[in-house]
């Protein structure tokens, strides 16, 4: 418990819920949101949600924009408890002030139509975008057929976040595409949701070896997801799993590029109506980031590494990326 009160907790896909009608009351309704609701993200050992979601169909650029302008609203409807996050010193405030700090970012980059659009979204708030979450006009997705790679427009785009200071991410890249844009980034990349293939050989949406590699030779983060099919693939999945990806990435990419990307609320995944399990067995979501701790601390990482995995990678590689 210590060592998370003491660490900036970065979670680079971290929801404040995911049910989507209580989200919208939230943003739409001032003062709905509670200190109730503050106290128990609070109480998560969280600093720094990425709230991010992909929209994929219908008009996207008008989905995205309402849903940056949205949380730009709730944001300013509650500076008592939030701070948007803009820029390195944002993530500091919000520790010393005892709030949640937002990162503004889009799962989705099929809202920028044009490279005006990513210079307009960035005044907006957006400081993450992942650039496919499907094959898109930039490139290829991990469920897609064949991956067609980083196009000439998917660069032209790369080139101007590199230049504004919006970080790319590329958690639902086909493995083609994640390789152009590492190779391709003039800064380093981040995969803010995603877990090692190694140990889940049938998934295309985690990460081979050589990606993994490849990114931490840029300076880039990955975070590991919690989510049950990422993690595992026996009738059992547990935290244990978790951080068997954790020992695999800090083994082959070395511990200052392991982090947290959770993709999951306080509550889970598994309401009534899920139609199959997405958690983890055993696992009280609301205290995971004290179970992730809890485990390091098992597994003899020092206090110094569960630190920087907890969040201390991402602050340094968010503060490198928003340089101007």
């Amino acid at each position: 418990m210590d060592l998370v009160r003491e660490s900036t907790v970065i979670d680079m896909l971290g929801l404040l819920t995911l049910d989507f009608k209580k989200l919208d009351v939230w943003r739409t309704r001032p003062a709905t949101f509670r200190l109730a609701d503050f106290q128990r993200l609070k109480d998560s050992g969280i600093t720094v949600f990425h709230p991010a979601v992909g929209y994929v169909e219908g008009d996207t650029y008008a989905e995205s924009s309402a849903d940056i302008n949205g949380w730009d609203a709730f944001i300013d409807s509650y500076p008592q408890y939030f701070i948007r996050v803009d820029c390195p010193a944002d993530v500091s405030r919000a520790k010393a002030e005892g709030k949640l700090g937002i990162i503004v970012g889009e799962q989705n980059s099929n809202h920028f139509r044009t490279l005006d659009d990513v210079d307009a979204f960035y005044k907006l708030g957006q400081r993450v975008s992942q650039l496919t979450y499907r094959g898109n006009a930039l490139g290829g997705g991990s469920t897609d057929s064949a991956d067609k790679g980083l196009t000439p427009y998917g660069e032209t785009v790369l080139a101007r976040m590199n230049q504004l200071g919006m970080a790319v991410d590329i958690s639902h890249c086909g493995d083609r595409t994640t390789l152009d844009i590492i190779a391709a980034s003039s800064k380093p990349v981040l995969v803010t949701h995603s877990n090692c293939r190694a140990l889940v050989p049938r998934s295309a949406r985690c990460k081979t070896d050589a990606a993994i590699r490849k990114l931490a030779a840029k300076g880039g983060v990955m975070g590991v997801t919690m989510e049950r099919l990422f993690v595992g693939t026996g009738s059992t999945v547990t935290i244990e799993n978790v951080l068997d990806h954790v020992d695999h990435l800090a083994k082959i990419a070395g511990v200052e590029h392991v982090g947290l990307g959770s993709d999951v609320d306080l509550d889970g995944r598994d309401g009534a109506l899920a139609p199959k399990k997405n958690d983890l067995d055993g696992l009280q979501y609301s205290q995971k980031v004290f179970e992730l701790t809890e485990g390091l601390i098992r597994r003899k990482y020092s206090p110094a590494d569960i630190k920087l995995i907890l969040g201390g990678n991402f602050q340094r590689v968010l503060a490198d990326i928003w340089a101007a």
